[in-house]
């Protein structure tokens, strides 16, 4: 990853963990609390790609396992966000521009479900059943239902400062998102198959009609 990016990324991520422990975590919200980490991930996923997605989100995770109050095992929550960051750079739109509102929810809605249906699944496989005496539907639908409330104030504005800070660099991943030069390729053939070839032909055919 850039530079930028990775400045751009802590900042981001610092500031969404002291909202996320300070103020969301105690509004005492009934079932899921409001995942502002998760949001944040998205955000950058979608204007970063995969790879960097998948970074962004194991940083969050892990800056959230080893924060306090944390009562889960450390890397649990890093291997959801990760996940759901890698996932979210697989669905990057054109230059990181989302070309409606409703492709982003859908994006958010979705992780919403995922990321808690795996952080139960990840529980359940190491002994914590919290999810399970609370109830996995009510996390989920009011996971669900925070999330998407509060995405249109974060997803957005996070995509514009990945965007500006990026200074193009999603436009050039863009044309070529395997950094193979198969874009630059694609553009030469297309060159050589728009240039004039029958000036050649045509020498030919008056050299012979000039023949006795």
């Amino acid at each position: 990853m850039r530079v930028t990016r990775i400045l751009l990324s802590a900042v981001l991520l610092l500031l969404a963990l002291v909202v996320q422990v300070s103020v969301l975590g105690r509004l005492q919200l009934p079932g899921a609390t409001p995942d502002l980490m998760l949001l944040v991930v998205l955000g950058l996923a979608l204007v970063y790609g995969p790879a960097g997605g998948c970074l962004v989100g194991f940083a969050a995770g892990l800056l959230a396992d080893v924060a306090p109050p944390s009562d889960h095992a450390i890397g649990r929550y890093a291997l959801v966000l990760c996940l759901m960051g890698y996932a979210a750079g697989l669905l990057r739109p054109n230059a990181g521009r989302q070309r409606s509102a409703l492709s982003a929810l859908t994006v958010v809605a979705s992780a919403a479900v995922l990321s808690t249906l795996l952080y139960a699944s990840v529980g359940a496989l190491v002994g914590d059943t919290a999810a399970r005496h609370v109830g996995l539907a009510g996390l989920v639908f009011s996971a669900l239902l925070y999330d998407v409330l509060l995405a249109p104030f974060v997803v957005p504005a996070v995509m514009l400062l990945a965007r500006r800070f990026d200074g193009g660099t999603a436009e050039a991943e863009t044309d070529d998102p395997g950094g193979s030069g198969l874009g630059s390729l694609a553009r030469y053939k297309t060159t050589r198959e728009a240039s004039p070839v029958p000036t050649y032909k045509k020498k030919r055919t008056l050299g012979l009609a000039r023949r006795p």
